[in-house]
């Protein structure tokens, strides 16, 4: 049986940014800093494939040649194929993009929707390390992403921030862009979008724990300790890295 890797490429694609690192899944620590370029303003598969190799060649080159190469994406990710597009350009749906980013890269690369990397990466080396039973990852962004982790296997593409809530898509009242849009106060987007949604989930799934990422949650102490759950609800502590790090853990499995 051949030795487990011990270093993979991650490469994380948003919105706004695309961002990469050779990672050590040892450690969970980047080896080189990050390399970032915008997201292009017409995200289309191709445009967003170029950059993506754009990034790997930075690093490829001082890896070893087998290194496993791990690549997120902002929707569901069937068998390497993009099943949805809620926040990416629609050409997406339906397209390969397994096979498009190893044709660009001429390596193999391994496709995972965002928030699940983000969910196995605190799970591995961040604040849900060590945690046993069921862990939801949520990443409050431009959506709402979800990881479902139980007793460290994951569960793909659990697009839970897209359940009805009051009549309304959940994210679309409850994401941290929303509270930005609509100017909402920390109090507020707590008390009166934050809680009905975790609340809900807690009733669903009756988790043993709640971890928060997303930007926002740099500033957790300005609105998780306003909710009232049962569960333990937790800051995520790898921030931006997250997706990164565990693509290339994912890859590497």
């Amino acid at each position: 049986m051949a030795d487990k890797p011990t270093v993979a490429l991650g490469i994380d694609i948003g919105g706004s940014g695309i961002k990469g690192a050779p990672v050590d899944l040892v450690t969970g620590e980047f080896l080189e800093d990050r390399c970032k370029i915008s997201t292009p303003s017409k995200s289309t598969p191709e445009a967003v494939a170029a950059v993506v190799g754009e990034i790997a060649k930075q690093f490829l080159h001082t890896l070893p040649a087998d290194a496993p190469i791990g690549v997120t994406i902002p929707g569901i990710v069937r068998h390497g194929v993009v099943k949805s597009a809620a926040n990416i350009d629609k050409s997406w749906m339906n397209c390969n993009g397994e096979e498009l980013f190893s044709k660009v890269l001429g390596r193999h690369v391994h496709l995972v929707n965002d928030a699940d990397a983000a969910g196995v990466a605190e799970l591995r080396y961040g604040a849900a390390k060590g945690k046993d039973g069921l862990v939801i990852l949520t990443t409050l962004g431009t959506g709402i992403g979800i990881a479902l982790l139980y007793d460290g296997v994951l569960i793909p593409n659990a697009e839970l921030g897209h359940l009805q809530l009051n009549g309304f898509d959940a994210e679309t009242r409850a994401a941290a862009s929303v509270k930005d849009r609509e100017g909402l106060t920390y109090e507020q987007w707590a008390t009166e979008r934050l809680q009905p949604y975790y609340s809900f989930l807690e009733f669903l799934f009756s988790p043993d724990l709640f971890v928060v990422g997303g930007g926002v949650s740099r500033k957790a102490e300005k609105f998780l300790p306003l909710l009232h759950l049962e569960t333990p609800i937790i800051p995520a502590t790898l921030k931006n890295a997250a997706g990164i790090i565990g693509a290339a853990a994912l890859a590497a499995d």
